[in-house]
């Protein structure tokens, strides 16, 4: 997240709310990959914290909202199911998620967790359990993962900074799963970042969540194409 970003999500309790589900009713085309005779829509699962729920943004400016509208755009019938919660962390979204899997089905899960766990100064090793325990389980499912990969403050760093970043890469191919190094690529590491950000300097604003569904994207078009 952001170099300014010096504190917890966890003072968000008032935007924590449950799921949102963008569900898209569209002519079935037809998807290759998938069987002729399905004819139930492409589900996919996001399960992230507040860069994946909206936080601080208008109904319908986040990234995932703007994924859905390009999966419409693209004539792909989909259920897209937003299980992001501000201020969640991977052990929080590992709980939630046998509910979800068994909820909705996914054919794909997006996972976009683990920076709440490094600025609450969990263990590493308890993030790549995490993630890799969700991994497995979205997998055992059916359905294909993509992990977003996630950077932390210089302030923390070289070594843990190095440390945090390998974790994702880690699972990713553990795993052989789709990888997003990381997130905020274009929008935390250039010079002007501080344009992209909301007041708190936490939060990345709407101008911002182009460039991050940009970051995402191609690695869930993959999986659907």
């Amino acid at each position: 997240m952001h170099s300014d970003m010096k504190d917890i999500e966890i003072s968000n309790q008032g935007q924590r709310r449950d799921f949102i589900v963008f569900a898209t009713t569209l002519v079935a085309l037809g998807i290759p990959g998938l069987s002729a005779a399905q004819d139930k829509a492409l589900t996919i699962l996001v399960l992230g914290d507040s860069l994946s729920a909206e936080y601080g943004l208008r109904r319908g400016a986040g990234w995932v909202a703007l994924m859905g509208e390009r999966l419409e755009q693209s004539k792909t019938a989909v259920n897209l199911v937003n299980a992001s919660i501000s201020g969640e962390t991977s052990s929080g979204g590992r709980s939630r998620l046998p509910d979800l899997l068994q909820r909705h089905q996914p054919d794909v899960v997006i996972i976009e967790l683990g920076a709440n766990d490094a600025l609450r100064g969990l263990p590493l090793t308890q993030t790549q359990n995490n993630l890799q325990a969700m991994t497995q389980a979205s997998k055992q499912l059916g359905a294909r993962v993509v992990l977003v990969g996630m950077q932390v403050p210089p302030n923390y760093g070289r070594d843990y900074n190095q440390r945090f970043s390998k974790l994702f890469k880690d699972v990713a191919k553990a795993e052989k799963i789709a990888l997003v190094p990381f997130m905020l690529k274009g929008v935390a590491d250039v010079p002007d970042s501080g344009k992209f950000f909301q007041a708190d300097r936490i939060h990345p604003n709407e101008r911002a969540h182009p460039t991050i569904l940009s970051n995402i994207w191609p690695e869930v078009e993959k999986l659907i194409r």
